[in-house]
């Protein structure tokens, strides 16, 4: 081999090393990129484990910034979450208008959109199926996958069944406008089973967390008693669609010594991760919904439910030794779900629960009391004037006048 064909040679082989190295970092790259996450059974349906709570979208102006929260719904998309949930109320009635933007450029069978009647608002037998299409408007779809009787607690129990709520939709469903019929519901045992005895539901969307698994515990927590709803349903044969995983945020922040506990047993994973797999292990849960904000919160959560492991004994020994931790540290089980507004005097009481909460986890005097008096005037917490409107509102049934004046004492207090 003369000089030439050498240098020749080495070239091609030189140039072949580097395409097949090449191929192989764009084919590791392909994989990376359409690995999706785990999914579940419901029915004959392949439902995403985790499901994009429409609910806590990224805001601008006031308003969901629809620029990034279709960022977010393609990242979804192309990572396999196909389940979508909005409502009537969320983001002020926002929600379902930027559901319909951002899920019009998929085909309508490439995903499941989930809504829900607004009971609270609804003035009578006729005014049922105008918010249903109206939703359906607002969402530019023709059905709904999933839809459900929204927020049933005692009251809007008896406005379900003075407006002939579930007759009404029953109908949609054999018009083909609702393919699965379900309730959503914050309030007692007791209320849960009423509800399924007294109609036929294809699922119910539950609020299931470590901090509301049981019911009220010495430290004074308020919980919902999940594990009797969660068993309730089972026993029922009602799948379950899991709402507030992280307590409204809370088990993704928890406070330093919590965090601690559950990065001593595995650094590399978030505090939302552990929380979201504990609900997600439960075998009756086909989809766990996560309110979004943050791109962040997103591929966290496609990292979490991509090859999907549920918590060993070991793990949820250690999560609940952290919850007790948390718990212990006197924040308030505030969802941040802002059902709760419309304050006579202007109380921005879901702002006010977090600067509280994030004081308890952080412990910094100072940032409490600067977010504190960074609060107009007027519309702080020692300026409640106790009417009650607001805890007649939530749905965690917390004591909120009284919650109040702790916060206004504990200001008080470091000042």
């Amino acid at each position: 081999m003369n000089r030439r064909q050498f240098l020749k040679s080495a070239l091609f082989t030189a140039v072949g090393a580097f395409l097949l190295k090449a191929t192989k970092v764009i084919a590791a790259e392909a994989k990376k990129v359409i690995e999706k996450v785990s999914t579940k059974k419901y029915r004959n349906l392949n439902i995403s484990a985790i499901g994009f709570g429409l609910m806590r979208l990224p805001q601008k102006n006031g308003e969901p910034d629809i620029a990034k929260v279709q960022e977010m719904v393609d990242y979804a998309m192309v990572h396999g979450i196909n389940y979508y949930d909005t409502a009537w109320f969320y983001h002020g009635g926002k929600s379902e208008l930027a559901a319909g933007k951002v899920l019009k450029k998929y085909p309508r069978n490439s995903f499941y959109l989930a809504d829900k009647m607004p009971l609270r608002i609804l003035g009578g037998k006729d005014h049922v199926l105008k918010v249903f299409e109206e939703q359906l408007k607002k969402c530019q779809t023709d059905y709904f996958d999933f839809y459900l009787a929204h927020n049933i607690n005692k009251n809007e129990w008896q406005t379900l069944k003075k407006c002939n709520v579930y007759e009404q939709l029953l109908e949609k469903k054999k018009e083909g406008k609702i393919k699965y019929l379900g309730f959503s519901i914050h309030d007692t045992p007791e209320l849960l089973e009423e509800v399924i005895k007294t109609y036929k539901w294809d699922f119910v969307q539950l609020p299931i967390n470590l901090i509301d698994w049981e019911k009220t515990d010495s430290t004074g927590w308020y919980g919902v008693n999940a594990k009797k709803q969660y068993e309730i349903a089972t026993k029922a044969g009602l799948p379950v669609v899991v709402m507030n995983p992280l307590k409204g945020g809370q088990l993704s922040t928890l406070n330093q010594a919590a965090v601690d506990l559950l990065k001593k047993e595995n650094p590399d994973v978030s505090p939302s991760s552990w929380s979201l797999r504990y609900v997600a292990s439960l075998e009756n849960v086909f989809v766990v919904l996560s309110g979004m904000t943050e791109m962040e919160h997103m591929t966290d959560n496609v990292k979490t439910f991509t090859n999907f492991k549920p918590l060993t004994e070991k793990e949820q020994k250690v999560l609940s030794n952290a919850i007790a931790v948390y718990k212990s540290s006197g924040a308030i089980t505030c969802t941040y779900c802002q059902y709760c507004t419309g304050c006579p005097i202007g109380i921005d009481i879901p702002k006010t629960f977090n600067i509280y909460n994030q004081y308890k986890a952080d412990g910094k005097k100072s940032s409490f009391i600067a977010a504190y008096e960074a609060v107009k005037a007027g519309n702080r917490a020692q300026d409640c004037i106790s009417c009650g409107i607001c805890k007649n509102k939530c749905p965690q049934k917390l004591d909120i006048p009284n919650l109040m004046k702790e916060v206004a004492k504990t200001y008080a207090s470091l000042k």
